[in-house]
């Protein structure tokens, strides 16, 4: 069997358009339900046989340096590279270049939420030949990718050929790309693929529409992640935590005479005081809410102290 046992894991981005939640937080690490998003690349990841991860790391590394201080995941060893400038994609790529050997390797982006199938993508490189292998979806957005027979025929619109997917983040690559991106410099794969299929490389294309898929980026999208979690009763079958989704930590404390309504999602160490009202709002770890406190649809951030009335706020 044709398995991949490495993954570049991209938790490097800004999460610009999340603020002010990612102020303080990395976008990869924000709670869903007390599991830091970049957990589930790393579950879905191991559910394919990948056994060794390399994550790139840009705003706020020591939170990443805390949450990996064992420099493993799951018991399978875990390895950080920072960019203290960032290199987009494609110089992230080739900023790792040192841990992945010949070997191809997957890439996943620490900030999506899915439970796409990832075998098939696998299969299609090796079965194929491929240089290049991009899980594709129909998002409705844009459709950057022209897929045709199986292969990539253009991205971007590079030769004039109309795309119909886009880009789902996830992809399966050989070595060879690593000799196609130049050393330190800040750029994205997009033009580096773009090149290399004018120059007739054999990048596929996967179209994986099956399955839930979440890019959270809004507060609006991190408020219905946790929605659709609850009213789906959506947990993918990777996760093997047994008590996700945790709604309320076991280390909370939540006064006997508070309320606790719709999707409230109450975080580790967190104190909610006496006759508060909590309503279709999420407190990061450590978060305080004061006695007779009523917040709806708000996301209190970690160690933040709260009192009053507050609505469709970021605390």
């Amino acid at each position: 069997m044709n398995e991949i046992t490495q993954a570049f894991v991209l938790a490097a981005g800004l999460g610009t358009r999340l603020r002010p939640l990612t102020d303080e937080l990395p976008k990869p690490l924000i709670p869903i339900f007390q599991k830091p998003l970049v957990t589930f690349a790393l579950d879905h990841l191991i559910s394919v046989r990948v056994n060794r991860f390399v994550i790139n790391t840009h705003r706020h590394p020591e939170l990443f340096q805390s949450f990996f201080a064992a420099r493993e995941y799951a018991d399978f060893p875990t390895t950080l590279v920072h960019e203290p400038d960032l290199l987009e994609t494609g110089g992230g790529i080739k900023n790792a270049e040192s841990h992945f050997g010949n070997e191809p390797f997957l890439t996943y982006s620490g900030d999506i939420l899915t439970n796409v199938n990832l075998q098939p993508l696998i299969e299609e490189h090796f079965r194929r030949g491929n240089d290049v292998t991009l899980a594709l979806r129909h998002t409705g957005l844009a459709s950057a990718v022209a897929l045709r027979h199986h292969r990539v025929v253009d991205i971007s619109n590079r030769y004039g050929v109309a795309g119909n997917f886009d880009f789902a983040n996830i992809a399966v690559w050989n070595s060879a790309i690593f000799h196609r991106i130049p050393p330190h410099k800040k750029i994205s794969f997009i033009p580096i693929i773009g090149d290399w299929i004018g120059q007739g490389a054999r990048i596929g294309g996967v179209v994986m529409n099956d399955g839930k898929w979440f890019n959270i980026s809004s507060r609006a999208e991190y408020l219905e992640v946790h929605r659709t979690i609850l009213r789906d009763n959506w947990k993918p079958d990777f996760v093997k935590t047994r008590e996700w989704p945790e709604r309320i930590a076991s280390s909370a404390i939540v006064d006997s005479g508070a309320q606790l309504r719709g999707c409230t999602v109450i975080g580790r160490n967190c104190r909610v005081g006496a006759e508060a009202i909590l309503e279709d709002t999420i407190l990061w770890p450590d978060a305080e809410i004061a006695s007779q406190s009523r917040l709806e649809a708000c996301i209190v951030r970690s160690r933040k102290k709260v009192s009053g009335i507050h609505r469709d706020l970021d605390i």
